[in-house]
């Protein structure tokens, strides 16, 4: 019985190893996608600021805050952490802040549409494997972890 599990398993052991190897791309187009996502809908929201005050106002139910301050902050946010995380600067910082602006862009719509609360979850579930794994090889967290480290060993 050993040898049969052996023989089933080294081979899919193998190709585990291989696969692995396609997680630094998998992490860096994760970020991306995510981080055009949430910049595009800042942009928008800045080429037409008098429309996204409009939606702030009476489309978007943002709990606890002024329609204008929620109009700054939600545009501010889908601006300035898809930078970060694209770069893959302060990742798990920008991944978590883009999770509280997904989360307030679900609770502050009266009605949803279920293909864009599908989109909604695909990205928090992105946006959770960022914070929780990191930003990965291909990343300014990583260099400056590296370099840190380096500089630290050299001291």
């Amino acid at each position: 019985m050993n040898a049969m599990i052996q023989s089933i398993y080294t081979p899919y052991q193998r190709i585990a190893e291989k696969m692995q190897l396609l997680h630094p791309v998998a992490a860096l187009l994760s970020r991306l996608y995510i981080a055009k996502v949430f910049f595009v809908a800042g942009w928008l929201k800045i080429q037409d600021w008098d429309t996204t005050l409009f939606l702030f106002e009476e489309e978007y139910q943002v709990p606890f805050l002024p329609f204008e301050l929620a109009a700054y902050l939600g545009t501010a946010g889908e601006l300035i952490f898809p930078v970060l995380l694209a770069l893959g600067l302060a990742s798990r910082f920008a991944a978590l802040g883009l999770t509280v602006v997904n989360i307030v862009a679900v609770i502050s719509l009266a009605e949803i549409a279920p293909a864009a609360l599908y989109l909604h979850v695909i990205w928090g579930v992105l946006l959770a494997q960022i914070v929780i794994y990191g930003a990965g090889f291909f990343s300014a967290d990583r260099f400056l972890k590296r370099h840190t480290e380096a500089s630290q060993t050299h001291s």
